[in-house]
């Protein structure tokens, strides 16, 4: 069972995406544990705040390190195997093959980021720094969302079908192959003959042919 612990000032944001489909499947049959983590907890003035103004001057307000290391600490002690991954832009670019080590994993924290990002010092005390594109989101949620439903159906178990993940775009290094389905014929444009052939070996190698020409272009 993989244990996800997930920093934000959020929770609700992931109630709709995580109790439905896949992730909703696998939580019940005990693949995955979600447990929450409201950084606002571990605010300790009155206000409960969690940001501040940056020092230099600028735009926007900045997460205070005393706050969300306090959050980050109590995840470690609640599981002390879990790996804690700050999601932010400027991290290493996610793909699946850190999907894959991640689902072998016992135990993963993803820390949501908001507002102008994280006070610098707190980066120090995660595991990992993780992104999910070169591009700027409202908050860690939505990246934290992509990392986990990426983690959840690559766990034994998740999908109905086990080859399913293993066949998946990126699955093999490779690009998907075009898939086709019924009707034959589509305003003028028919399912290629040789995937009604029956035959299995030409179907095998036309699709590899297809997911090398797709992976030289826009999946490479």
């Amino acid at each position: 069972m993989l244990y996800a612990q997930l920093i934000t000032l959020f929770p609700e944001f992931f109630a709709s995406a995580l109790g439905c489909s896949i992730p909703k499947r696998a939580q019940e049959k005990g693949l995955v544990r979600i447990r929450f983590v409201q950084m606002r907890d571990f605010a300790t003035d009155k206000h409960r705040s969690v940001d501040d103004r940056p020092f230099g001057g600028g735009p926007g307000m900045v997460l205070k390190p005393d706050v969300v290391v306090a959050a980050m600490r109590a995840a470690r002690m609640e599981d002390p195997y879990t790996r804690v991954v700050l999601l932010s832009p400027e991290g290493d670019p996610f793909n699946q093959r850190k999907a894959q080590t991640y689902a072998g994993l016992s135990g993963i924290t993803l820390v949501c980021g908001r507002y102008e990002g994280f006070d610098a010092r707190i980066y120090a005390h995660a595991d990992e720094v993780l992104s999910v594109g070169p591009y700027v989101l409202s908050g860690g949620e939505p990246a934290a969302l992509v990392v986990l439903d990426a983690i959840i159906r690559l766990l034994p178990g998740a999908l109905g079908d086990p080859e399913s993940a293993r066949w998946e775009s990126f699955g093999e290094e490779a690009c998907d192959w075009p898939q086709f389905t019924r009707p034959v014929a589509f305003e003028g444009h028919l399912v290629p003959r040789v995937l009604r052939s029956g035959n299995h070996a030409a179907i095998a190698a036309w699709r590899r042919r297809q997911a090398r020409r797709r992976a030289k272009g826009a999946c490479a």
